[in-house]
Parts: structure tokens; C-alpha cells; sequence
């Protein structure tokens, strides 16, 4: 028997309820039941189709998902990659930032569904429907989209790099800034005036021609409005619900903005200050963040790989095992940040705020620390092989047993309170043989 309880929508805790109650980013029982029999859980689906489906970062990656009703459901930043959604529905699903790569899709139904930021590169989704879909900003490097219905569907800003579109529809889709359109395949494509090209321009026959697509006539058309899905969530599982049903009343949850909307999020941020952000593991490889709010929130073993964090505010943060490689942070303010065995390989931190900043086991090979003020900070057993701290403030800087080899410490400023890696103060003379300043102050 399942005993009651309360379950609260992993969003709307994390970022707006500020609950002392221990969330997950998405249901256990519905995703046992979905990795245990699709069957079962379209049975499911069937006989409540009034309960939300919170599948939120769930890790169903290589997962054989053929046929299963999706539709509506909340798989916001799951991982799907290599796994098998073929004739699935995911008709009105929420994919944003979910991740796609060599997911098979073929003859899926993802209509209306909301995949903004997703990762499909490699993604197989011949004659899958898309029709409206939001498809902003998504990866479909490789993508094979061949005879697949994108009817009115935004790609607006996405990587179409040697995407496969041959037959496609692509009657009514908006292509505004999408990079690499010209490198995919195209052949006998279908293609109207209502088609918006990355240049903004609509297609015309002309164009359709040169690119080896078909252009059919079409009365003008408006765009759809692409408006951010409110997420549903479960809040109580009643005594008498079968296994893998989270609610018979479902409740909206407080929308939220996608962190990457760096000015809605801080919006957020400054009308609830004191909101509490759980957001492990996300997937923020090359994100925009310039100046993103993230003061306070917990992000351990997320991945920045080569993100823009330029002025970023992360005080506070807990970034315990997070990838920053190669990551833009220049004049980011990590003061006071738990960066505990964070990989920060050549990551550009310029000055950037690193006041008593946790680095322990840190990894910054061949970071930019120039200007950086490191004072207070624990680079306890950090590893700095080639990194550049020019002109950075280390004074109360604990360096004991870092390596150092190949570091820049040219006119950085030690005092008498940074501890060197043998474990001893630093002296002036120690300050000299590594061309530093030594202050007293």
C-alpha cells in the first residue's frame, strides 16, 4: 500500500516555496513504473489522464520508451539520450533543455510540445511530427528530419549544422538567426512565404529552387505565439492510487524562468531574495549567463562547460564538483563559494572575486586569474599547473600542498598571513623568488 504523503513540485520548492520538505526534480514512482512496462504505464495514462507527469531530469537515457504516451508530460532537462521514442506521444510535452542526442524519434508525435534549448544532435526523427513546436535555440547538429512535419515550428536561433530536412515540411516555420540552415540538406523540402529564413526574410520560389527545395503557395499566415509552459505539479498521493500515480487533483505550480533568461530570472531573483535555488547536475554547457543572479544556489556537479558567466553573481554558491572548463568569468563574484573539487580548467576568471572562496582539490589548470582577489581563499591540495594569478591578492590565501608548477605569480600580492604549499607562511624572500609582491598590510 502506498502511504500518504506530500510531494511538492521540484521547481516550485526549490526556487519559489523555500520548503524545509526534501524534493526530487522528478517523480519516483513515475518513473519506475514508466522504466518498468510501457504498457502498464500507458494503461496508467488512460485511466487517469488528469494526473500531471513530472519526469523532470529523470535519467532515462538508452531507455526503450517505443509507443509510450508522453503527451503533456514534464520531461524538462531529462536525459533521453540514445534512447527509443519512436511513434511515441509527446504531443504538448515540456523538453526544455532536455537532452536528445541520437534519440531515435522516428514517426514520434512531439506537435505543440515545448523543447526550447534541447540537445538533439544526432537525433532521429524521420517523419516525426513537430508541427508548432518550440524548437528555439535547440542543437539538431546531424539531425535526420527526413519527411518529418515541422508546419509552423520556431527553430529561431537553433544549430541546423548538415541537419537532414529532405521532404520535410517546413511550410510556416520560423528560422530567424538559426546558424548552419545553409549547410543542411534540403532536398524537396517544403517551403512557403510563410517560412521565415535565419536572414528574416520569407522564402520564395527563387530560394526554394537554389536549395533544392519545393515551393507551394499559401494564404498569409501569423506566427504562433510561443507562450513558456506553467508547470503542473503533484502534491499529495492519496492511499488508493495505483503505483506510479502522483495526484488525482493536480494543481499549476508557480511558473518559473529558464535560468538562461538572465533578465526574467534575476526579476525572479530580486522579488523573492529569499528563495531557496536547488539545482544540481543541470546542463548549462554553453549557456549565456552574463551577470546571472545565482547568489546562494546550490549547483554541485552542474556542468558550465564554456558557459559565459561574465559578472556573474554566484556568492555563496554551492558549486562543489561543478565543470567550469573553459567557462567565461570574468568579474564574476564567487565570494564565500564552495568550489570543493570544482574542474576550472582554463577557465577565464579575470578579476573575478574569489574571497574566501572554498577551492580545495580544485582543478584550475591553466585558469586566467589575472587581477583575481583570492584573499581568504582554501586552495588546500589545488592544482594550478600553468595558471595565470598576475597582479591576484593571495594574502590569507591557504596554499598548503597545491601544486604550483608553471603558475604566473608575477606582481601578485602575498602577505605574511598566505600560506605556502609546503605549509609555512610566506616570506618576503618567497615572494621574490616567484617575482610577487610582499606586503605587510
Amino acid at each position: 500500500m502506498i502511504h500518504r504523503r506530500h510531494i511538492v513540485s521540484a521547481i516550485a520548492i526549490a526556487v519559489i516555496a523555500s520548503s524545509t520538505n526534501t524534493a526530487h526534480a522528478y517523480d519516483r514512482d513515475q518513473l519506475k513504473l514508466l522504466q518498468k512496462s510501457v504498457a502498464e504505464w500507458n494503461a496508467m495514462r488512460s485511466s487517469h489522464p488528469e494526473l500531471a507527469v513530472d519526469l523532470s531530469k529523470a535519467n532515462l537515457a538508452g531507455a526503450n520508451l517505443k509507443g509510450a504516451n508522453l503527451a503533456k508530460a514534464n520531461l524538462s532537462k531529462a536525459d533521453l539520450s540514445g534512447a527509443t521514442l519512436d511513434e511515441a506521444n509527446l504531443e504538448g510535452a515540456i523538453l526544455g533543455m532536455a537532452y536528445l542526442k541520437k534519440t531515435n524519434m522516428k514517426s514520434a508525435n512531439a506537435a505543440h510540445a515545448w523543447l526550447a534549448g534541447a540537445n538533439m544532435n544526432g537525433a532521429f526523427m524521420k517523419e516525426a511530427s513537430l508541427k508548432e513546436a518550440n524548437l528555439a535555440g535547440v542543437n539538431m547538429r546531424w539531425a535526420k528530419l527526413s519527411g518529418a512535419d515541422l508546419e509552423r515550428a520556431s527553430l529561431k536561433d537553433a544549430v541546423l549544422f548538415e541537419a537532414d530536412f529532405t521532404e520535410a515540411n517546413l511550410k510556416g516555420v520560423q528560422l530567424n538567426k538559426a546558424s548552419f540552415f545553409e549547410n543542411s540538406v534540403l532536398k524537396d523540402a517544403i517551403v512557403s512565404g510563410n517560412t521565415v529564413l535565419p536572414s528574416g526574410e520569407p522564402a520564395s520560389k527563387g530560394w526554394a529552387m537554389r536549395h533544392d527545395a519545393r515551393f507551394v503557395k499559401e494564404a498569409p499566415a501569423a506566427q504562433p505565439e510561443f507562450v513558456r509552459p506553467i508547470v503542473v505539479a503533484p502534491v499529495i498521493i492519496p492511499e488508493n492510487l495505483p503505483a506510479g500515480v502522483s495526484s488525482a487533483q493536480p494543481v499549476p505550480a508557480q511558473p518559473v524562468p529558464d535560468v538562461r533568461e538572465v533578465e526574467e530570472w534575476n526579476a525572479m531573483r530580486q522579488k523573492n531574495p529569499d528563495a531557496k535555488i536547488e539545482m544540481s547536475e543541470e546542463k548549462l554547457g554553453n549557456a549565456k549567463l552574463a551577470g546571472v543572479d545565482l547568489q546562494k544556489a546550490s549547483l554541485s556537479k552542474s556542468d558550465f562547460e564554456r558557459a559565459n558567466l561574465d559578472k556573474a553573481n554566484l556568492a555563496g554558491a554551492n558549486l562543489a564538483g561543478v565543470n567550469f572548463q573553459k567557462a567565461d568569468m570574468k568579474e564574476a563574484n564567487l565570494n564565500g563559494a564552495n568550489l570543493e573539487g570544482a574542474n576550472l580548467d582554463r577557465a577565464y576568471m579575470k578579476n573575478a572575486n574569489l574571497s574566501d572562496a572554498n577551492l580545495k582539490g580544485a582543478v584550475l589548470f591553466g585558469a586566467m586569474l589575472y587581477g583575481a582577489n583570492l584573499e581568504g581563499a582554501n586552495l588546500t591540495n589545488a592544482s594550478l599547473f600553468d595558471a595565470n594569478l598576475e597582479k591576484a591578492s593571495l594574502k590569507g590565501a591557504d596554499l598548503t600542498s597545491a601544486t604550483l608548477t608553471g603558475v604566473n605569480l608575477t606582481d601578485a600580492i602575498i602577505s605574511s598571513t598566505t600560506v605556502t604549499p609546503s605549509g609555512k607562511k610566506a616570506t618576503r624572500s618567497w615572494a621574490t623568488i616567484n617575482n610577487a609582491v610582499f606586503t605587510d598590510k
